[in-house]
């Protein structure tokens, strides 16, 4: 199917968008921030999410802090500790300060942070609505390795027609190959494909330059200055199609 603006496939980002931990990361560690007495504000909190986006989204930090830390692996407690200090720094703090409270930041978020599996509630029954409806789905995610068993875990493995780890490929977005790649898997054009994810810096800037048409869902309003159709809800999703 191609819809009144030309869309014919439709692909996702999976971790933040189809795939949520709940609490989130970064809400248990502002709360524990804020029961030591640090000064957070709600901008202080959406700035440091913001930088979390960007830092994952391959950024040269996240290369560099690998390479030093750890290889290909994210098991190794110097990656968490330096990890803390960059967020402390993002939520305000002086580097110095944040080198001091980053091993305890980073004891305490293994400790206390337990989260569970969440999909967004709506989503399921648009997936299937969009697929029923003749759209080619895919799903394309900066995971090393292949994710189709958490897909099956989810319930949501039949509503793609295809996945795409970047690890498959060695191309992570924001980087065009991914998104080419995923072009040719859809059987779709750029100019014919949407991308749907929540990462400013991974998915509307990486699917913008390989001419896709982004989607930012955002439904805690991190990005409130984007400069993308946006989403709060995959409700809303059908409409822009």
């Amino acid at each position: 199917m191609i819809s009144p603006t030309g869309i014919k496939a439709i692909l996702f980002d999976l971790d933040g968008t189809l795939r949520h931990h709940l609490p989130t990361g970064r809400e248990v560690f502002t709360k524990y921030a804020i029961s030591l007495g640090l000064p957070i504000s709600e901008e202080d909190d959406h700035r440091a999410a913001r930088w979390e986006h960007y830092y994952f989204a391959n950024s040269p930090e996240i290369r560099s802090d690998k390479e030093k830390f750890l290889g290909e692996k994210f098991e190794n407690e110097g990656f968490w500790v330096n990890f803390a200090r960059r967020r402390l720094v993002a939520l305000g703090c002086s580097p110095a300060r944040a080198a001091e409270l980053a091993p305890q930041f980073s004891a305490y978020m293994q400790k206390a942070y337990q989260p569970q599996v969440h999909i967004p509630a709506e989503a399921p029954a648009i997936l299937t609505g969009l697929k029923e409806a003749g759209y080619v789905l895919g799903m394309v995610s900066n995971r090393d390795t292949s994710f189709d068993d958490q897909l099956e875990e989810m319930g949501l493995r039949a509503c793609f027609h295809f996945t795409l780890a970047a690890g498959e490929i060695n191309s992570f977005k924001p980087e065009r190959a991914i998104f080419e790649e995923a072009l040719h898997r859809a059987g779709s054009l750029a100019p014919e494909t949407m991308y749907v994810g929540d990462n400013y810096f991974a998915d509307v800037i990486g699917s913008r330059r390989a001419g896709l048409r982004p989607v930012l869902y955002d439904p805690q309003r991190v990005f409130p200055d984007a400069d993308c159709e946006v989403i709060h809800s995959f409700r809303q999703l059908p409409a822009l199609l």
